[in-house]
């Protein structure tokens, strides 16, 4: 029987160091910042979506959503240049929407698209032509959350709004 628990616990730690590293290549396969525009293609791939950047660059979405925690964006400058290369959901970041100075193009060059794009419920504080985009991000690194974010019609943010994932909080199983 001890056999089969060091053999279990030698599988799973090697598993774990296995998980770990394919994490950290995640990090190092990003180009340096200056990277041309085809070498940043070259070494991240076809990006998912690209966003105009009002100041002539254009912004790059590695997405991770529906159903991921993460989504990268690269940055390139007007000269054809990274700029940066993030993963973008991060409580940080989130803290920087504004409301009524926001729009959703603003969203969409910072955050990418949304895991999820709904109406407002007609029940809440919100015109019943609201609209509300959610994120699925790890809180703080560690609590799976969702981050919703509420435009009217016109598209300018009304509201955000953290909340436990539905979907992958365990408090949430079974209703």
């Amino acid at each position: 029987m001890s056999k089969l628990i060091k053999n279990t616990t030698t599988i799973a730690a090697s598993l774990a160091f296995a998980l770990t590293l394919s994490a950290c290549s995640t990090f190092s396969k990003a180009p340096p910042a200056g990277a041309p525009l085809d070498a940043v293609t070259a070494k991240l791939g076809k990006p998912n979506a690209v966003y105009p950047d009002p100041n002539g660059g254009q912004v790059l979405e590695y997405r991770g959503q529906p159903m991921g925690q993460v989504q990268h964006m690269a940055r390139i400058g007007a000269d054809g240049r990274l700029i940066s290369y993030e993963q973008v959901l991060t409580n940080e970041n989130f803290a920087r929407l504004g409301t009524k100075r926001w729009t959703k193009d603003d969203v969409l060059r910072t955050f990418g698209r949304p895991a999820d794009i709904s109406p407002a419920r007609a029940t809440g504080p919100f015109p019943d032509d609201a609209e509300v985009w959610s994120y699925r991000y790890k809180d703080d690194g560690v609590w799976n959350a969702m981050m919703s974010v509420y435009f009217n019609a016109g598209g300018v943010v009304l509201h955000t709004a953290k909340t436990p994932d539905p979907i992958l909080d365990d408090r949430y199983k079974g209703f």
